[in-house]
């Protein structure tokens, strides 16, 4: 009868445009939360009978409809550790399930999500607002390459950054080429506490006897290091241009004579100009490679004419101890964190993770999501490949939730709604009048 089919069409809106107004509640409920996608609905007709002759009412169904692949706009923040993706990708996170040793135990399961604002807890973990802990891969010990073959939860180490003695010393500088007088520079050394020390390099030109010659002069260096528990005297003899042996272009260093508690490198043709030497500034035998540039070649340690000795460059590769002063994120997705004595260790990479059909992933509570069948399989990536989108680091994504759009929707189901019970209340009208053709 089709007074009953256009009661249960009507009561079937009823329920749709209340699922609608709840997913429209939803959403503007969560307009403010940061990478919040919001849910459209979508209204299925549900068919029982139809044919060119007649059709009898069937009723209609709300589905929900994702919107996870929607980028919301992205807003600065002031907090260095949030972060945003600019295209497709989810950040790889991990739920927390008790303790273990006063530190969190984590959940087998992998979630994902959006909500890029991260802070670091005080057990050092990145954890967003949701409270789930950001994962990432690894560095490999030593080094700044990621381990891709594991992923865990993103933990910054707040403990000091170990001294590093120095082993290497780079020196750039130019002898003036009819210069009289000694010159001389200092280095600063480190030991393997990290004390500071300082090593005295001098040059006194040689005499030739005969005319000037120009650019063919010699002179001696000395390497002395005061702080050294038994003082010993190092020398060497740098010879240039055509003293050179064999002889090179003029102003650059050709040979090494006369070494003393010094071994000289390789003095082939465009090899590096090295010098070697032993200290002990008590903490035991320090071994020193002293780099002054190339053989053969104007680089390091040269002599052109020049009214004065200049040092363009002292380098060295110790490291007093530091002290933590900050996190930085890389576009890369790189973490590194910074020291007080100027240096910074890459402690892990973030990877963003894409899927086939991201809107088909299912959602959870706190701003996360999980993998389904149809959603495909977790693409684990570097950021800024194989679609994932970039990285953008003191950003965060707000919700993709359209203010002004959501109330117009509000209004619609408001009056699908009314329009429904119209239609129940003229059906239940009819019924009651068939009721009463009997009286």
């Amino acid at each position: 009868m089709s007074l009953f089919g256009a009661m249960t069409a009507a009561i079937s809106g009823l329920g749709a445009q209340s699922r609608a107004l709840g997913n429209v509640s939803n959403n503007l409920a969560n307009s403010q939360t940061v990478g919040y996608k919001r849910i459209d609905t979508n209204f299925v007709e549900l068919v029982t009978q139809s044919s060119r002759t007649s059709n009898t009412p069937g009723s209609v169904m709300a589905r929900p409809d994702y919107t996870n692949t929607v980028q919301g706009t992205v807003e600065q923040s002031d907090n260095p550790m949030s972060m945003a993706i600019g295209g497709q990708g989810f950040f790889p996170v991990a739920a927390q399930r008790g303790t273990v040793d006063g530190l969190p135990k984590f959940d087998d399961r992998q979630f994902y999500t959006r909500a890029g604002d991260f802070q670091m807890n005080r057990d050092g973990y990145l954890v967003n607002s949701s409270g789930y802990f950001l994962q990432g891969w690894p560095t490999t010990a030593g080094g700044t390459e990621p381990d891709r073959t594991t992923m865990a939860p993103v933990r910054v180490s707040q403990q000091v950054f170990n001294p590093v003695p120095t082993s290497q010393i780079a020196l750039a500088a130019n002898l003036p080429a009819d210069g009289v007088e000694p010159v001389n520079t200092q280095v600063r050394l480190y030991d393997a506490l990290g004390t500071s020390h300082v090593a005295n390099l001098a040059f006194t030109p040689v005499t030739i006897p005969g005319p000037p010659v120009s650019g063919t002069s010699e002179w001696d260096m000395t390497i002395t290091v005061p702080d050294e528990t038994v003082p010993v005297p190092r020398s060497v003899r740098l010879q240039f241009g055509a003293m050179g042996t064999p002889a090179v272009a003029a102003g650059t260093l050709g040979s090494f004579a006369g070494a003393t508690n010094v071994v000289p490198g390789s003095t082939n043709l465009a090899d590096p100009a090295v010098l070697t030497f032993d200290t002990d500034l008590g903490e035991g035998l320090q071994t020193i490679q002293l780099n002054i540039g190339e053989i053969g070649a104007a680089r390091g340690l040269t002599q052109f004419a020049a009214k004065e000795f200049s040092v363009r460059n002292v380098t060295q590769n110790g490291v007093p101890p530091g002290s933590y002063s900050g996190l930085q994120i890389g576009d890369n997705g790189n973490v590194s964190i910074n020291y007080d004595n100027g240096q910074s260790r890459v402690v892990g990479r973030l990877p963003l993770v894409t899927f086939s059909d991201p809107d088909a992933l299912q959602r959870l509570d706190g701003q996360a999501f999980m993998r389904t069948l149809e959603s495909g399989e977790a693409r684990v990536t570097d950021v800024g490949t194989d679609g994932a989108g970039r990285l953008v680091v003191g950003s965060l994504e707000k919700s993709n939730v359209d203010i002004a759009s959501e109330f117009t929707k509000l209004i619609v189901a408001q009056r699908a709604y009314t329009a429904n019970t119209k239609v129940v209340t003229t059906a239940d009208e009819l019924l009651q009048d068939t009721i009463n053709m009997k009286r």
